[in-house]
């Protein structure tokens, strides 16, 4: 396959289907994870009754699965009304309790292409060192958030993209206004069972960028990620296992990248960084394992691999930028 230019990399951005309101069928399973997210802090929350364990841990998860609908929805929003669009930005901020348009700098533009511009990622996984290795896991979010969060500010400032930091204000005044009404209703009940799955979603996902490249070689053009490759795990994540296509096809929708991952991804990556499960890597990395796993030497494994498949890591970097300007242009006060 030839190297794609960038007229065909903003058509990867395109879905094949179009349904009404939402740009794609499959849309329907993202917006379900954040209704039921919903319904269960709901009840938790006005029925006694629902505060127990497995509503606890039930919101818990949920929490986390709305944080990635919040990763997949500042990539592509998901309606095609764009006041629908930054409206759902707002409902997911209050799910985790941070503004969703801090994906657009920190995720889009920064984490996806690691240091390839001289600066730092602010979510890389050498931000922590301790020899013990479930130690590193755990203060993961204690450093990469604040790194994150001091960035966005940074970024806005500096680029003044026009309507973003209306939207981001508008995000935090609905997600921390929310939770304040809340907290003056009912403290006790906020605290342990609408702020904590908050919180829990929101420091897990900063987590999945220290499980998905420690050891990888983020030089490289193929062997800079982890992936999870379950089937079950992925219906479930919304194909948010399948990280190397991602990161070299961020326009891909998230419905197609099982297929992409397959044909781009598996003939050239270390067969050590394709996990069938997400909860066995952990419990043998963080769990098992005192240290952290071996780097791996991807740009070894790619030498005898063409690499004209994908537009240069610069080619990249200025159409997330692009793509990144636009998502940002669209948060104009509605």
């Amino acid at each position: 396959m030839g190297h794609m230019g960038q007229g065909e990399l903003l058509m990867e951005s395109a879905p094949t289907t179009e349904t009404w309101l939402v740009r794609h069928p499959t849309e329907w399973r993202q917006i379900g994870i954040v209704a039921l997210y919903w319904v269960v802090l709901s009840l938790m929350f006005f029925v006694p009754e629902c505060r127990n364990p497995v509503f606890f841990v039930l919101a818990c998860g949920l929490s986390f699965l709305n944080a990635v609908v919040i990763h997949n929805h500042l990539h592509r929003g998901i309606f095609h009304s764009k006041a629908l669009n930054l409206w759902w930005r707002r409902i997911l901020s209050f799910g985790n309790l941070y503004p969703a348009s801090a994906n657009i700098p920190a995720h889009n533009l920064v984490h996806h292409h690691f240091e390839d511009d001289g600066k730092p990622d602010w979510a890389e996984p050498k931000v922590v060192g301790f020899r013990w290795n479930l130690l590193n896991l755990i203060h993961f979010p204690n450093v990469a958030g604040p790194r994150t969060f001091n960035g966005v500010s940074r970024w806005a400032q500096y680029t003044k993209q026009p309507g973003f930091e209306t939207q981001y204000r508008s995000e935090l005044a609905f997600a921390f206004g929310l939770t304040a009404l809340l907290f003056f209703v009912d403290f006790w009940t906020t605290l342990f069972f609408v702020v904590i799955p908050q919180l829990y979603g929101a420091r897990c996902i900063l987590r999945i960028n220290l499980i998905q490249h420690d050891a990888a070689d983020t030089s490289s053009e193929w062997n800079h990620s982890r992936n999870f490759v379950g089937r079950a795990f992925n219906w479930i994540m919304c194909n948010n296992g399948y990280h190397t296509i991602h990161h070299n096809r961020a326009g891909l929708h998230w419905s197609e990248l099982d297929e992409a991952h397959r044909r781009e991804v598996l003939p050239r990556i270390d067969p050590r960084l394709d996990e069938r499960s997400m909860v066995g890597y952990l419990v043998r990395t963080y769990l098992l394992s005192f240290r952290r796993p071996a780097p791996v030497d991807g740009r070894a494994r790619e030498g005898g691999l063409a690499q004209d498949l994908l537009p240069s890591r610069a080619e990249r970097r200025e159409l997330a930028s692009l793509d990144a300007a636009l998502e940002a242009g669209r948060a104009e006060p509605v």
